[in-house]
């Protein structure tokens, strides 16, 4: 079952910035319900009676749909999370979200929440993405394996030089926003904003393309654009070649007629999940229109996941 929209998907010439380039993507023809996201949507966040660390809750009240987005970054509560699958929560409605933990050590010490200034560092989802889809695939659920994620975020803040008492992934992307030459270049490109009509994001660092985040309407792509970008910016790197509108267009079709596995979502919609060799991919389908889709790719030769 292919995924809806993608085939028509088409991809504009790309920015580049400290060897990090983002390709503009343009949906045609994806009708949408009204449908809000981000900051200012309503949504309400909330650890359980008794608090767990692989969910959360989260309410609606507002009288339109909301989107929580894979990968978005909350922090507080008894420890920070990353979303482990996009969810469109009914208006009025209650749900419990699958989240995975992206600090250790604080457990208990509750915080009021909030929406960090990035999504989850790539390297991060990219885990996350690939230890959902196996959970989905065996067992029907979207838990990720968190020791395999917190093991990642020790070993990124070790490799960067950087300090936290909690292990807390959002230091890095901090850490990054103080230095002046790096900090300044990233939120010039936050402050320049998506195009007109662009609906997602391809990335590619050099020539290989490693990342897509792609929304059914512009709207959607706007409330998120500033964390998504700084979210690409998190780690240090070499990046070698001149990016491939071509190769970027060839993997977004590529996500859309690969084998997916299908299931109703957490809230509305339909989930695909998509692993194949080297590619892996969610995306959230309403009555045949696309609500937003992720993938990962592994850009090392002898990769094979699935």
């Amino acid at each position: 079952m292919t995924i809806p929209s993608l085939e028509n998907a088409a991809v504009g010439s790309p920015i580049t910035r400290l060897g990090v380039s983002f390709f503009p993507v343009y949906l045609q023809d994806n009708r949408l319900p009204s449908i809000d996201t981000g900051g200012s949507s309503g949504l309400i966040v909330s650890e359980f009676d008794v608090a767990t660390v692989g969910a959360l809750q989260v309410t609606n009240p507002t009288a339109r749909p909301i989107l929580i987005v894979e990968g978005e970054h909350f922090t507080g509560g008894n420890q920070n999370r990353t979303i482990n699958a996009t969810v469109l929560v009914q208006a009025g409605s209650k749900l419990d979200v699958p989240v995975s933990c992206l600090e250790q050590g604080r457990w208990g010490r509750h915080r009021a929440w909030r929406r960090a200034e990035a999504f989850a560092p790539e390297r991060i989802r990219k885990r996350k993405r690939a230890s959902v889809n196996r959970s989905f695939s065996a067992n029907r659920d979207r838990m990720s394996d968190q020791g395999a994620i917190w093991d990642d975020i020790s070993a990124m803040m070790l490799r960067e030089g950087i300090a936290s008492p909690t292990d807390a992934a959002e230091e890095l992307e901090k850490t990054y926003r103080r230095l002046p030459s790096h900090g300044e270049t990233v939120e010039a490109l936050v402050e320049c904003g998506p195009l007109p009509g662009q609906c997602g994001i391809v990335v590619a660092h050099g020539r290989d393309v490693t990342a897509m985040d792609l929304f059914g309407a512009p709207h959607l792509l706007r409330k998120h654009w500033g964390a998504l970008v700084r979210s690409h910016f998190i780690e240090t790197g070499q990046s070698k070649g001149r990016p491939s509108a071509t190769l970027a267009l060839r993997r977004v079709r590529r996500l859309g007629t690969s084998p997916a596995e299908t299931a109703p979502g957490v809230g509305l919609g339909c989930e695909h999940r998509v692993t194949g060799r080297r590619l892996t991919g969610q995306a959230l389908v309403l009555e045949d229109a696309l609500i937003h889709a992720s993938f990962s790719y592994d850009t090392r030769r002898s990769a094979h996941h699935g």
